[in-house]
């Protein structure tokens, strides 16, 4: 089965942490160059930078990539998505795949495998991913989002916790992965339809989102489905860090050799 998608890569300057981000240079070219040229290889047939900042916006025209200028105020990366949508004038069928700003390593395959796993049911408006935990301390680790899934594959729950609980398993308190069940973690990409974003668009955040400072649970809050797709492998981290940046770079430069 082919599908017909679009990428959005929402690109902002301001960072805590790395000012300026998307144009850190990276083995020669800045770091949203990089994004876009996988997402062009993903057999997207639009490719769009979302960004509130002139520099950014010039810096991927002149690379002769499509971006927008959006609204400076959204309050996730989400609503700029579905500005995006609106500007462009997509249809309320069209997919498209959320490719954050600083993940220069993402694989070009589960760009367009999100896609297809959206476009291959009618339930959900939105599709994601998550991978196994093999590691009992990552199950623990609140940076690391749980997902539990029903038995059709859409998501139940998402959470910091450690969920699901294995009672007696993990009552021993030794260090070691449940046996009875798999813990998966979630991986933060997504796939929507536009008409899935519009209607995102009018709901208020909800208190389970503000409580565990997860955007995702606004969907199941407000009762619609999430598919979820199992990978068997987690992409490579995006850049939050110096060292992230270093890593990225070492990586791209042994590639290129």
């Amino acid at each position: 089965m082919t599908v017909r998608f679009k990428v959005v890569i929402p690109a902002r300057y301001a960072s805590t942490r790395l000012p300026g981000k998307p144009l850190l240079d990276i083995a020669g070219k800045p770091m949203i160059a990089h994004v876009c040229e996988k997402a062009q290889q993903s057999g997207a047939e639009e490719v769009v930078v979302a960004t509130d900042d002139e520099r950014i916006f010039k810096v991927v025209t002149d690379l002769g990539i499509q971006a927008v200028m959006t609204r400076p105020d959204h309050q996730s990366g989400t609503e700029r998505i579905a500005e995006v949508a609106k500007l462009c004038g997509w249809s309320g069928h069209d997919v498209i795949v959320n490719v954050q700003g600083d993940e220069p390593l993402i694989p070009p395959d589960i760009i367009q495998e999100l896609a297809l796993v959206l476009a291959s049911q009618e339930q959900a408006g939105i599709a994601t991913l998550a991978a196994k935990i093999s590691d009992f301390e990552e199950i623990f680790n609140p940076n690391a989002v749980k997902v539990v899934l029903n038995k059709d594959g859409y998501a139940l729950y998402f959470s910091r916790a450690p969920i699901p609980w294995d009672r007696d398993g993990f009552a021993d308190k030794t260090k070691h992965v449940s046996e009875r069940i798999t813990h998966y973690r979630h991986i933060g990409m997504y796939a929507y339809t536009v008409d899935f974003l519009n209607h995102y668009c009018q709901w208020q955040p909800s208190v389970l989102e503000t409580v565990e400072s997860l955007e995702q649970l606004r969907i199941l809050w407000h009762g619609e489905e999430i598919k979820v797709k199992i990978v068997a492998k987690t992409p490579p981290a995006g850049i939050d860090t110096a060292e992230d940046l270093q890593r990225v770079e070492q990586f791209l430069l042994n590639f290129q050799q």
